[in-house]
This record gives C-alpha cells, sequence and structure tokens, in this order.
C-alpha cells in the first residue's frame, strides 16, 4: 500500500504539469493507454492463471476505477493538488462504512481510532478551502466514493482472478470509454467538455514524458493498490493509503509548492501515528 501510495502521489504530480494542455478525459485516456502497453507486454510474457466466473464483478470493477479516475483527474486539474488529493483520501472514511454496513467487517475501536487519527491529519497536512465553485468539490467527495467502492471490490476479486487481471479490467474500460465518448462527440457534433466528451490532441514535446510519467506511475500504484487490497480488509489496509500524502508534500516541494509549516507537519505525525496503530492491532490479531 506504501508503493501504491507513492505510484499515485507521482501521477498526481504528472497530470498537474500537464495542466492547461489536457483535460480529464484526454488524461484517463494517455493514462491508460501507456498501462494497457505495459499489461499486454506482461501477459504475452507469462499469462495469467485464473480462477474466474466473476466477470460482472470485474466489469464493475473496471468501470467504477475509471469513473474515480475521472474524477479525481478532474480535481486535479482544477483544484490545488492538496484539495484533490484530500478529496479521493476520505475514500477511507467511505470504505469503512460501506465494508461494515454491506460485509460486517468491524475491526475494533482501535482501528475505527486510527482512521479518525489519519483523516484528521490528512486534514492538517491539506487544509481544504471552500474558495472554489460548489461543484468542484461535489466531483471531489464523488472521487472518494467511487474510489471506495472501487476498492473494496478488490478483495472480493482476489480469489478468482490474477493481480493483472483485475488491474486491466479498471486499464481497458479506461481507454474503450474515453474512446467511446470521444466517438459519440464526433458523430453528435457534441461540444467539447472538461470531462467525457473530448477531442483527440497529441502530446508535443515535453508532453510525451510528462504522459509516460503519468501511465507508468498510475500503472506502477494500481497494481500494488490491487496487491494491497487482496490481501487484507479493505478498511484496515486503507489507513496505509495516507501515506500518499506525505509523499505528495515532497512531490510538491519539488514541483515548486512552499515547505510544510508547523501544522502540516502536525498532521504528517498523525498519519503516522495512525499507521503504528493499525500494526499493532495486526499484531495482536492474526485473523485480521
Amino acid at each position: 500500500m506504501l508503493l501504491a501510495a507513492l505510484g499515485f502521489s507521482l501521477m498526481g504530480g504528472a497530470a498537474k504539469l500537464l495542466k492547461g494542455g489536457f483535460n480529464a478525459g484526454q488524461l484517463v485516456f494517455f493514462r491508460n493507454l501507456v498501462g494497457a502497453v505495459g499489461l499486454t507486454t506482461a501477459f504475452i510474457a507469462k499469462p495469467p492463471v485464473n480462477k474466474g466466473g466473476k466477470f460482472h464483478w470485474l466489469l464493475f470493477r473496471g468501470i467504477m476505477g475509471t469513473v474515480a479516475l475521472y474524477t479525481l483527474l478532474y480535481c486535479v486539474l482544477h483544484l490545488p493538488l492538496s484539495t484533490a488529493m484530500t478529496y479521493n483520501l476520505t475514500s477511507a472514511i467511505f470504505i469503512a462504512l460501506f465494508s461494515f454496513l454491506l460485509f460486517k467487517e468491524y475491526h475494533g475501536v482501535a482501528v475505527l481510532l486510527a482512521v479518525l487519527i489519519g483523516f484528521a491529519g490528512m486534514l492538517l497536512v491539506y487544509k481544504p478551502n471552500m474558495h472554489y465553485p460548489w461543484y468542484y468539490h461535489a466531483v471531489g467527495l464523488l472521487s472518494g466514493i467511487v474510489s471506495a467502492i472501487a476498492y473494496i471490490t478488490l478483495g472480493k476479486l482476489a480469489p478468482y482472478y490474477d493481480s493483472r487481471v483485475i488491474v486491466s479490467s479498471f486499464i481497458f474500460c479506461g481507454v474503450l470509454i474515453p474512446s467511446l465518448f470521444m466517438i459519440i462527440g464526433q458523430l453528435g457534433h457534441i461540444a467539447n467538455d472538461d470531462f467525457f466528451f473530448i477531442r483527440w490532441k497529441w502530446p508535443h514535446g515535453i508532453e510525451w514524458f510528462y504522459i509516460l510519467w503519468l501511465g507508468v506511475a498510475a500503472l506502477f500504484g494500481q497494481y500494488f493498490v490491487t496487491k494491497a487490497y487482496g490481501t487484507d480488509k479493505a478498511g484496515v489496509i486503507s489507513v496505509f493509503g495516507y501515506a500518499n500524502i506525505i509523499f505528495s508534500v515532497f512531490i510538491g516541494l519539488a514541483l515548486g509548492d512552499a515547505f510544510p509549516n508547523v501544522i502540516s507537519w502536525a498532521g504528517i505525525c498523525c498519519i503516522i501515528v495512525s499507521g503504528i496503530i493499525i500494526s499493532l492491532v495486526k499484531r495482536k490479531s492474526p485473523d485480521l
């Protein structure tokens, strides 16, 4: 999960560098196109072995993952990177809620406390503000909800499919859905927007490097988040996703963001404490 957080943080940095040249739908397409090439190569080198039988869940995972990526990249392009990641990381709260309501997964007061501490730390680091149109924030909240649904399905699919196949459901949906909307927009003469209806655009110059960075970092993160959620319960493993904040702070510094202040460092400490609590709880309760 720590490796996954690093990959997604790097993806966010690449998307921010592409701001102004590409919209959310175009970035979804290119991000997944790079991933599709990588996965196809991996399948040729080592064909997957699957038990199968849950194709409907596999398709559902792909669609939910694609919608989550649309909403995340939309927020990254229109909100500060810190605020966008804040909304996406609310997925941990929704994972805990959905895991309890749908699957009766309850990990005790200590884990609940760790989730709350981690969320409080996230707010201290990012300090989201409301000086933006309400619909940006609505899309951000949707990002957290849909991401939670997508993550929960990973644990349900792990016994039936190779990790790469689960990732491919998301990757190939992420290529097909933007392509479909691109064709519909062209044939129906529908005006461009920042989300679904897009026009084809070739990257130029350094943009090729950023596109490659975007796709490789995302594939890296997606592979390891799939491995993480496939080997533990979603409500527990999600807490380690808060490491995304720590990585994002340093990536932000590299991209020219201001050095975190005392409040931000207090938030980082809260996140580390939440991880320690989870680690201790898992040691005492191996069945988790």
